[in-house]
């Protein structure tokens, strides 16, 4: 296995849509081989392909407390089953160091995904899952954190990032 290096913000490649997946084979295993260890030597919940310039619809997480009870989906997607149900929490992104932001999504979704062998599943996660799952799936999107806040704390968090590169 091997870290892979992750893509911060603005980098312009953050932004791409994400491909499904077709093949489930050795090489998507090793993928999410790959964003586990990135994600857990991180000290991430969560990880998205596009977070490591992989354009694929491939999301990692973990919630566990001891950080063993790793979970893949593969293609995910969801849909809000009630928009007046909402769950705010502070948000943080490996792909944005340092910055967290508070942010209200839907309480309430179903979930679609694959499995690493292309099975289908689906769940009604809800609390912190839900909001890690949306906020996974905004990644294959080219939806950023960032993107969910004022316009000028976007422009100063974008600015700092940027002197920080440089």
């Amino acid at each position: 296995m091997a870290r892979l290096k992750i893509l911060t913000f603005p980098d312009p490649r953050l932004r791409r849509v994400a491909s499904p997946v077709k093949e489930f084979d050795k090489s998507l295993i090793k993928i999410t081989e790959n964003m586990l260890e990135t994600m857990y030597g991180e000290n991430g919940i969560g990880l998205a392909a596009t977070q490591v310039d992989i354009h694929k619809r491939i999301v990692v997480m973990d919630l566990s407390e001891e950080k063993n009870n790793p979970k893949i989906f593969i293609n995910p997607e969801f849909k809000v089953l009630d928009d007046k149900s909402l769950f705010s929490c502070e948000e943080g992104c490996l792909s944005i160091p340092g910055v967290r932001e508070e942010i209200t999504r839907p309480d309430k979704i179903k979930a679609y995904w694959q499995d690493i062998d292309g099975k289908n599943y689906e769940d009604e996660p809800e609390g912190l899952l839900a909001v890690c799952f949306q906020h996974e799936i905004d990644h294959l999107e080219g939806k950023l954190l960032v993107d969910y806040i004022s316009p000028l704390k976007r422009d100063r968090i974008r600015k700092k990032a940027l002197k920080s590169v440089i």
